[in-house]
């Protein structure tokens, strides 16, 4: 019994020599500097303060060759880019370049161009082994299309491709078309990230209908279990003021009638863009920057009966006659 207890206090002493260590290195011996960098090939660790080189001869986990500019380190690298959702395969197959240049920049002879475009042809037709792969290389370029369109970032296409994904091996697939599944989920993971974008922009840049967008998107969401909160209006709102050329005043106006009439239960069943487009219109009136009700709502993309409805309910709820 003796023996274990005294292999614990050891290995109690050990842990703390090491915690002394890492707290030594942790700040500078010389000017008790917590401001310790790197050197520019991770050899050695300096003071930021003094200069004094605390450790030295470290491992460089980086590559053996130096680049000086991002073109010198993309024809150095000899790895590909990292895997991505967004691609049926995952980015791991071969692609051919459609240029018919060496890697010299010269232009192939014909022999060899006519040889380039059947590789290029059979290359196409190995990607895709079986019809599932097919029906997502379709449905991932049909995301890509519409988030390029709406301008989304990197993310929401990557979201999106999750979720299609995830659909594709639930066979939620089956009975329905391919785009409205690929649009509803873009408007899910435009749901999910934050990025305001409303089923009416999604719809403009899809080849299906709104209200099969929506019909797809509440099945999917329901049996996925996908959780989205409500959208606040308030997302909407820097984008409409700047389609509008509205200034800083203006927003924060806007945002401040969401806040207030939101708080008297006035948001409840309205639409965040509708709500969104009154408090901006309301504002502008309020910051002597007239804008008509058309201009709003084409921005926006609701009608002019919304605007003066929520409009109406707003000034009432804030007590501006």
């Amino acid at each position: 019994m003796v023996r274990p207890s005294r292999q614990r206090e050891r290995e109690h002493e050990q842990s703390e020599e090491r915690q002394d260590e890492d707290e030594e290195v942790r700040s500078c011996p010389e000017c008790e500097s917590d401001d310790l960098v790197s050197s520019a090939d991770g050899g050695e660790i300096v003071c930021n303060d003094c200069g004094l080189v605390i450790e030295e001869e470290n491992i460089d986990r980086g590559p053996e060759w130096r680049a000086f500019n991002h073109s010198e380190r993309q024809n150095k690298s000899r790895v590909g880019a990292p895997t991505t959702q967004t691609m049926h395969d995952k980015g791991l197959t071969t692609q051919i370049d459609w240029k018919d240049k060496d890697a010299y920049g010269q232009s192939l002879s014909s022999e060899k161009r006519s040889q380039m475009h059947r590789l290029r042809k059979w290359q196409e037709r190995i990607r895709t082994k079986d019809a599932g792969e097919r029906n997502l290389q379709f449905a991932l370029s049909e995301i890509d299309r519409m988030a390029s369109a709406l301008g989304v970032p990197r993310s929401v296409r990557e979201v999106a491709s999750v979720i299609y994904r995830r659909a594709l091996n639930e066979d939620l697939i089956r009975g329905r078309s391919i785009e409205g599944v690929a649009t509803s989920c873009l408007y899910a993971a435009c749901r999910q990230e934050g990025i305001p974008r409303s089923l009416e922009e999604v719809s403009d840049v899809s080849r299906v209908e709104q209200k099969e967008i929506g019909r797809t998107y509440r099945y999917v969401a329901q049996e996925l279990s996908l959780k989205m909160e409500p959208v606040d209006p308030k997302q909407y709102v820097p984008r409409f003021a700047s389609d509008l050329g509205l200034s800083e005043e203006v927003q924060s106006k806007a945002n401040e009638i969401i806040d207030e009439t939101a708080e008297k239960g006035l948001l409840s069943g309205k639409s965040p863009t509708g709500y969104a487009a009154a408090a901006i219109y309301a504002a502008s009136l309020l910051c002597n920057e007239k804008k008509t009700q058309r201009e709003v709502a084409d921005v926006a993309q609701v009608t002019e009966v919304t605007i003066r409805n929520r409009y109406q309910e707003q000034i009432e709820a804030i007590g501006v006659r």
